[in-house]
Order: structure tokens, then sequence, then C-alpha cells
């Protein structure tokens, strides 16, 4: 037999795999229960009415059945009229009753996906801000788009086609083993075949579409990380590195879409000849069961067109199941994100005092490989502070850490009395806000935009932060002010209006100490140059800790800490450091010419 074996490469496998997890069988077993346990009544409706759809479709071949018998025993008149008319009744009730359960089912898939939708959206946004900030968007947007539309499908119709077939099968089986029982023995000459080619597909199947679902996630991943990263790619000149990540990723998700194909192309064959084999075998037995009087011709007849719609539902159940597969790998992904612990900071502790310091601080992004190495540092209320230091020093890493996005391997980072690994993301935001390129505008109003700072923030108050920072003008012009809608869909908005927007939200916010991760290095100049003027407002009277990529930014900071290999190799004021003749005169000579 021809063979396809598995491609060598796993985007699944643990060395490979993402950041965000996928959840174990036992894990997706359970919430599946969990959604069905939820709409408990709904599936129960759907599966009743599926039952009374069988049984009116059955109603015809028992009329046919007698019918036959009739013409055998000789009878000279037959009741046609009444024949006919309680095949019409059962036909047009078996019409009703699929209507329904059409309907009902794609009502049931939809108010389950909408349950998923939600209970993934809640937990991804609960999640500590590390993991996000590790696991990249390429993960969790292929989780919220692909795996989503497939488990569509799945939710409207593969839940309710399988709970219909098995339905629909056992009372068929049922109602054979009723009319004609060797005939329900004669079915079973099948089940070999079927129980062999299963076995072999279904213990292949689940980790191939894991490992295609994750290589898809992989292409998705590169071409979303290449595209929000446009100019660094292309100031580095890594467009042809990129191209080529890009095309190997295509090309191992192809990989495991062939051999997922494979597996199809030797299961259905197989469930195919068993259909066949299935209605040979009751056509054959059958007439020798007649024959020995073991069954009269209208038991074979009844049972004969029995058979042949036993077909249908079995193909549902494989078809289904099979679809099932896919769903089942898609689940395990968005359910994965359950496995990840929620940000269990304490919401009541609230820090003593605003100086922040940290202290003998050890952290890496994997195991066994540190980035900072006991970085000690301290941050006076009130004081600007500036890390500096050649391209991946770690500045943006303690800067991280000093954000509270992180928390060390060792050593703690404080601010006050509280340590902030032990605080709420939500407590912790009240008090340090990360400032960085990443802007983002949210489909709605311009006010609610501003409100996801403060939610009960007055009208006057969105103008006073937008006034702040320069916005207030091109706001008061829009036609719909604060009600006109922004986002995808809405007006589309400039990068430096949407990053005014987010210095608009710190304002209400009104943090006591802001990290900056050159929040306008992504602008055009002249627009750089004008939301410099408006971050400024923002900065005064709080501490402010910069992340100097350039060093003109570092020139007035009270404290220069030059992050050199994960330590901190000098601490001290410009005109000491220049003066010291050590890393930071250096690279200020550089920076000069």
């Amino acid at each position: 037999m021809f063979r396809v074996m598995p491609p060598e490469y796993d985007p699944a496998a643990p060395e490979s795999a993402t950041t965000l997890p996928v959840a174990g069988a036992a894990t997706v077993r359970s919430y599946a229960g969990e959604l069905i346990r939820r709409h408990r009544r709904a599936f129960t409706a759907l599966i009743t009415v599926q039952a009374l759809a069988v049984l009116a479709s059955m109603v015809g071949p028992y009329l046919l059945g007698s019918v036959v018998n009739r013409l055998e025993e000789g009878a000279r008149e037959l009741p046609l009229g009444r024949t006919i008319a309680l095949f019409t009744v059962a036909l047009l009730l078996q019409t009703l009753f699929v209507r329904m359960v059409a309907l009902r089912g794609v009502t049931l898939g939809e108010e389950m996906l909408a349950d998923l939708r939600e209970d993934f959206l809640v937990r991804s946004v609960r999640l500590p801000p590390g993991v996000l900030e590790r696991a990249g968007t390429g993960d969790l947007l292929s989780r919220i788009t692909t795996d989503i539309d497939r488990l569509a499908n799945a939710m409207r119709e593969a839940v309710p086609q399988l709970a219909i077939g098995v339905v629909w099968a056992g009372l068929l089986i049922a109602g054979l083993a009723v009319t004609a029982p060797p005939l329900a023995l004669s079915v079973l000459v099948a089940a070999p075949l079927l129980i062999v080619a299963c076995r072999w597909y279904f213990r292949r199947a689940p980790s191939a579409y894991r490992s295609e679902a994750a290589g898809y996630a992989g292409v998705a991943a590169a071409l979303a990380e290449t595209v929000d990263a446009g100019r660094t790619v292309e100031s580095h000149r890594l467009g042809r590195r990129r191209i080529e990540l890009s095309d190997r990723r295509v090309k191992e998700w192809a990989a495991w879409e062939r051999y997922t194909l494979y597996l199809r192309s030797v299961l259905f064959p197989v469930v195919n000849t068993a259909h066949t084999v299935v209605l040979v075998s009751v056509l054959m037995m059958g007439g020798v069961f007649v024959l020995k009087g073991w069954l009269d011709i209208g038991q074979l007849t009844t049972g004969a067109l029995l058979a042949q719609m036993l077909v249908e539902p079995v193909g549902i159940i494989l078809r289904w199941y099979d679809e099932l597969q896919v769903a089942q790998v898609s689940l395990a992904r968005l359910v994965g994100v359950r496995e990840i612990e929620p940000d269990a900071g304490d919401a009541e502790l609230r820090p003593e005092g605003r100086d922040m310091r940290a202290d003998e601080v050890r952290f890496g992004y994997s195991e066994g490989v540190d980035v900072l190495h006991d970085v000690s540092l301290s941050v006076p209320p009130g004081s600007r502070v500036a890390l500096v230091g050649p391209s991946g020093a770690g500045k943006s890493t303690l800067g991280r850490l000093l954000a509270g996005i992180y928390g060390p391997r060792s050593g703690r980072v404080a601010l006050g009395d509280a340590e902030l690994s032990r605080m709420s993301a939500e407590r912790v935001r009240e008090h340090v806000a990360l400032v960085n390129q990443e802007h983002h505008v949210f489909v709605g109003s311009l006010r609610d935009n501003l409100r996801l700072a403060r939610n009960e923030a007055p009208d006057g108050e969105l103008w006073d932060a937008l006034a702040v920072v320069d916005a207030d003008g091109w706001a008061r012009a829009l036609a719909d002010g604060l009600d006109t809608e922004v986002g995808s869909g809405g007006l589309a908005l400039t990068p430096a209006q949407a990053q005014q927007i987010a210095l608009a939200r710190l304002v209400l916010a009104d943090p006591h100490t802001l990290v900056l991760d050159e929040a306008t290095s992504l602008l055009d100049p002249r627009a750089a140059r004008e939301l410099e003027r408006s971050l400024s407002r923002v900065l005064e009277g709080r501490t402010v800790v910069a992340i100097a990529h350039r060093l003109h930014t570092a020139h007035d900071a009270d404290v220069i800490a030059v992050v050199e290999a994960g330590r901190i190799t000098e601490l001290g004021h410009h005109d000491e450091l220049v003066a010291a003749g050590g890393p930071y005169s250096a690279l200020w000579r550089s920076w000069h010419g």
C-alpha cells in the first residue's frame, strides 16, 4: 500500500511550539461538556425533534413492507388510499421535523460559538501582560481568527449533525432489530472493515491536525511580525531573510496539509466500500433467510430499506467526526489559554510611597538564559532616569520589569513598599504605565476610546485630556465630536492622532510613573516633533524612566544608567559620565561623530 509519512518537522512539538499552550484532551472534553451543560435544554430539544424526524422517516419502509406482504398473500384488494395517506402525513411530519432540526441546530451552534468567543476573549484580556509580550501577535491572531472560523463550522453543523447522526443510526438499527432480527446481524458484516479503518485514521488524525494548525499559526506569526516591524525590517535590510522565513513556514504548513489529505483519502474510500458491503450482505443474506422461512418478503423489504437508510447517518457520523477532529484541535488551542494562570496579584495591595527600585534582579525569556544579571537601580519620585546602551543590552527588558510587565526570575522590583510582581496588573497600571510606539484605536466612538482609561470620566475631563496632548483642535473639528466613530469602519486616524489618543488616556489614568520606550520613533520627523511637545506636557510632575535609543533624549536626565550585556556598568549625570571616559563617553562621542 502506498504510504505517506508525516513531515519530519512538527511545529506543534514542544521544542518548536508557541508560548501560548494547547489544552490537553481532558481539558477539551471538560470544556465541551461544560458548553453542552450550559445549553442542555436546547440540546435535549434538538435530539428529541431529530428522533421524531427519524421515526417519521421509518413509516415509509414499514408501509411498503406491509403492502409487499399483502401481495405475497394473494390479496385482491389493497388499502392503497390509506397507505398513501399515512405515507403523505409521515412525509409532511418528517419535512417539518427536519426543518425544525436544521433551525434548532444552527441556533444551538451559534449560541455555543458566542459563549466560546466570549470565554476566549475574557480569558485573553486577563492574561498576565508578560505572557502576551512573549507570545507575540501571530499566534494569538491565528487563534482568534482561523481557529474561531474552523470552530464556527463545527458549532453550526458538526456538533448538531453528529448528534443527529448518532440518534438516527441508533433508531434505524433498533427498528431493524425489531422488524428483522437476522438482518441486524448482517449489517455488522462491514463493522470489522470500518473499525480497522477508523482506528488507523483516528490514531493519526488528531496529532496531524494539531501540527497543521500550529503550522498555520507559524505562517500567520511570520507575516504579522514582518508587517508590524516593516520599518525595522527595511532599515536593517532583513527583507530577504523574512521572505525566506515565510517561505519555509508556508512549505512546512503545506506538508502537513498534504499529510492530512492523505489520511482522508485512505479513510473515505474504505467507508464507501463498507456501505456497499452492507447493502450486498443484507440482500444476499436476506434472500437466504426468506428461502429458509426465517423472514417473510415484507420483512426483507422493510429491512433492506432501513439498511439503505442506515448508510446516510453512518456517513454523517464519520464525515462530521472527521470535521470534529479539526475543530477539536482549534478548540484545544482556544481553551489552552485557560491553562495559563490569570493575573494572580493581590488587588488589595497598595504601595506606600512612590520611589521605585530594582534589587539584584535577574531575568530571562527562556530557561537557563538570563538577559539581566543582578541589576540594581533606584528611581526617586519625580526624577527622570534614562537607560542607555547598545542594541540588545537589555534596556527595554529592564524597562518592562520596572513597568510591571514581567516579574523577575530572582531579586525584586518594588514600588514604595510593595513588590510589583505581587500586585495585580490593574493595580500596577494605576501607578505605573509603559508608553511605547504601539498604539491602538478600538472600534467605537472617540469617547469610548478615551474612557478605556477611566470609565466614569465626564466629557469635560475628556476634552481637558485632549487639550493637554494638543489633540482638541482636530477633535473639535469633527462633525460629531466625541461621538465620532473611529477604528475599523470609522474615521481613519493618522498614526500621530492615534498616539495622541493613547497619551490622552494616560492623562486620564494619571499614573505617577511612566516608562518611555521611544513612543515617537515610528512617526515621521514632523509628527514626532509635534508629539514630543504633547508628550512633554504629559510628563510634567511625573517620575520618568526613559529607554533612550537615541542619546539626545538622555542628555537632560537626572540620572543616566548605562546598560551593557544585561548589567548596569555606569550610573550618573551626563557631564559626569562624559568626563569619566567610560562606556557612556564612548557612546556619546560615537553618536556625535
